[in-house]
């Protein structure tokens, strides 16, 4: 039986689940891009097929181009500008839900660290997991898993 995830902005306004069966993976990016739409050291990602996402409010999107080419779309609350999540134009039917918006990470467990040489001393990549330098080949990784969907 799926257990659904819920998760919503820091207004309440934009809310969202999931099954959390159907959650691809889940990473910690230290990208530029990730560091500054976060205001932190990096993002805490959960990859997942956008038709198992279902979405209540309006989202504002910005995008930018990434730092491996990909136009990365950011959706955040046009209220209260909470990030809630992203994804790549080039890849359009995977989001990546920003792990802190849900109701309860507590199950969440990461796989890798994306762009690890972008990271600072102040918040280093955990080394008990996979880690990649820059961008690990995304788009092939997850076509193959998506297989299984």
């Amino acid at each position: 039986m799926e257990q659904n995830q819920t998760g919503r902005c820091q207004c309440g306004i934009i809310s969202y689940s999931f099954p959390k069966e159907k959650v691809i993976s889940a990473h910690h990016c230290h990208c530029k891009d990730c560091q500054r739409t976060t205001g932190s050291g990096k993002a805490t990602i959960l990859f997942l097929p956008k038709k198992y996402l279902d979405l209540e409010g309006e989202l504002k999107y910005f995008e930018s181009k990434g730092s491996s080419g990909s136009h990365i779309r950011r959706g955040f609350c046009q209220s209260c500008g909470s990030g809630v999540l992203s994804y790549a134009k080039e890849l359009s039917h995977i989001v990546y839900i920003k792990t802190g918006t849900l109701d309860d990470s507590s199950w969440v467990e990461i796989d890798s660290n994306f762009f690890t040489d972008s990271a600072h001393n102040w918040n280093k990549p955990d080394e008990s997991i996979k880690s990649f330098k820059g961008n690990p080949n995304i788009i092939s990784n997850i076509k193959t898993l998506l297989k299984s969907f």
